[in-house]
């Protein structure tokens, strides 16, 4: 029962990062006009963020699942 109240509360902070991540004044902070790779920088940020929160929300559930 604990284990799942911890998950939960895991999620929210996962949530909460989100959308501090994805919101303005972070996001025009990497709103250059500089390429990695060929990517826009703005592009590269928001991929490998978004990849990183469904990285992280895949391991809060697969932890609370054992």
């Amino acid at each position: 029962m604990m284990r799942k109240g911890l998950a939960g509360q895991r999620l929210v902070a996962v949530f909460i990062a989100g959308v501090l991540l994805l919101n303005f004044p972070l996001l025009s902070l990497f709103d250059r006009p500089l390429r990695i790779f060929g990517v826009p920088l703005l592009h590269l940020y928001l991929f490998v963020v978004w990849g990183g929160l469904i990285v992280a929300v895949g391991w809060i559930a697969e932890r609370g699942a054992r």
